[in-house]
């Protein structure tokens, strides 16, 4: 492992995290038992030029970046020699190319929830192979992921293949741009678990991909060197936060809170309740291939070793209460979402099938989008802000329906108890829901900013500051246990009318009896 080595880096008691979301920006002082001593917060701009594109703006997402830095260090009365270093987590797969000369980024952010390349998706599906990209890289083709994200802009930014090709560009996850702009343009540098989020790097050489590379026309030259999570990534330069402060830990926003949640035993799982939803399954040293449309990923690389996981990802899930808040104006506040929701003994019918980007998995329909379903004239606001909720739980249901299956496939027992965290698990009605439909243990920790607490977990660790991911472990903390109360068979009665409104938004060429079984 790369260790800072220098003693006057390991001064500080505190640890500081930048989360950088798809739509704020955090960050977060820790002391090394994992309370929360300040926090600053700042939204950004969410761009959509067309039906299905997302993009940001990367100067947004840097400014947020170093105001908030500031305004957490200054909230805990701290000094910059204070802080021991700094752990970053970001969205993933949201992908930025700029100029190496003048820092200047050549396009808009391409965002993971971005949809505009599925026919590229199609096209190298037929010339590379699915089962070739899931070999190598555990990935499936989707517009979800970096790599076709890099190939629109190179090959739709004027000027920028050509420049590409010449080595004048560089590419980064948002992890990678906020590197180069924190260090002055020093490292161009990303880790492990962003890597393999790209559609370019291979598992078993942990390395990038050139037959990929080749493939997709990518040029290597754009890509950053990868590191492990904990490692030393540079220092930022004094003029952002008053000190030369060692950054020393970067995961992916999901692989993040997997550290947060201290998941670290094969079989233990976490499921993220943000914009979107994430179920990370710990699966140890092996990289298991899904038999049900999962995705194989890095959960974590320390000291040079991997441990792999089984994931789901849902594109929207707290995005389906701040639509029903901004677009349609059913509620004020997020909070509200749980009030109305219990007003109501069910939904009467009604389902939402947020599907405004598509569906991730176990679906991976690209072309699907939202629907409400099974409205009448008594239908009311309350109905449908409480099916806004119920879908989140529904999606979650699907993705471990076919974790449960893939367990079962090799010989291991369903799942029992889940972690949860997220802004969404600070709702009790839907994680009590939760549990009466997965009709498991859901476990709520004490510290729900999980993805910002890893990025401060791996910076410990990559400063010195922690010994082992042992004594991580040893810092969580239960706050809240939701036990299953709902007769099985009224949750499934409910869950089989979930199945029916999806596979009404459905391309159907895309439907799959054995996903809807």
């Amino acid at each position: 492992m790369r260790r800072a080595s220098d003693g006057r880096r390991r001064r500080g008691r505190f640890l500081l995290a930048i989360d950088q979301g798809t739509t704020s920006t955090r960050a977060i002082v820790f002391d090394r038992r994992g309370t929360i001593q300040a926090d600053a917060r700042k939204e950004f701009r969410q761009i959509f030029p067309h039906a299905g594109w997302v993009e940001h703006d990367p100067e947004d997402i840097w400014q947020s970046a170093v105001a908030v830095g500031h305004r957490a260090i200054a909230k805990a009365r701290l000094k910059p020699s204070d802080i021991a270093a700094i752990g970053i987590a970001n969205q993933r797969e949201t992908s930025v190319i700029w100029d190496r000369e003048t820092g200047e980024p050549i396009h808009n952010a391409i965002v993971w929830q971005d949809r505009r390349t599925a026919e590229w998706c199609r096209r190298m599906q037929a010339k590379v192979g699915a089962e070739t990209l899931a070999d190598r890289t555990g990935l499936l083709f989707d517009p979800y992921f970096s790599a076709s994200k890099i190939a629109w802009l190179l090959d739709n930014v004027a000027g920028a293949r050509a420049a590409a090709e010449k080595g004048r560009l560089a590419f980064g996850t948002i992890d990678t741009f906020l590197l180069w702009r924190l260090t002055r343009g020093a490292a161009h540098l990303t880790d492990a678990t962003n890597a393999s989020r790209t559609m370019l790097f291979n598992l078993q050489t942990q390395s990038w991909d050139d037959e990929l590379l080749r493939a997709f026309r990518i040029p290597r030259s754009l890509l950053p060197e990868v590191r492990d999570n904990a490692a030393e990534f540079g220092a930022t330069s004094p003029e952002f936060f008053g000190a030369a402060i060692p950054i020393t830990g970067i995961a992916v926003d999901q692989q993040a809170a997997t550290v947060g949640q201290a998941c670290f035993k094969q079989g233990m799982i976490k499921i993220t309740y943000g914009t979107g939803c994430f179920a990370v399954l710990n699966t140890g040293s092996q990289a298991v291939l899904s038999r049900n449309r999962l995705l194989t990923t890095i959960a974590y690389r320390i000291a040079g070793k991997s441990t792999f996981a089984l994931e789901g990802s849902i594109f929207v899930a707290g995005a389906a209460v701040q639509w029903l808040r901004d677009q349609v104006g059913l509620i004020a506040t997020a909070a509200d979402s749980a009030k109305l929701a219990a007003t109501v003994p069910d939904t009467d019918g009604v389902y939402f099938v947020p599907a405004f980007t598509g569906l991730g998995a176990p679906h991976w329909d690209p072309d699907a989008r939202g629907a409400i379903v099974g409205l009448t004239r008594q239908t009311s606001r309350a109905h449908i802000v409480r099916a806004g909720l119920e879908a989140v739980v529904y999606q979650t249901r699907d993705l471990m329906k076919a974790m449960n299956a893939d367990r079962a496939a090799h010989g291991r027992a369903r799942l029992a108890s889940i972690r949860v965290d997220g802004g969404m698990a600070t709702n009790d009605w839907t994680m009590q829901f939760l549990a009466d439909q997965l009709a498991v243990t859901v476990r709520r920790p004490a510290v729900t900013e999980t993805t910002a607490l890893g990025a401060a977990f791996l910076a410990g660790l990559g400063c010195g500051m922690f010994e082992s991911l042992d004594e991580i472990a040893q810092t969580w903390r239960c706050a809240r246990v939701f036990e299953p109360t709902m007769d099985k068979r009224q949750g499934n009665r409910l869950f089989a009318g979930w199945t029916e409104a999806v596979n009404r938004v459905r391309t159907p060429a895309r439907v799959s009896p054995a996903l809807t079984a």
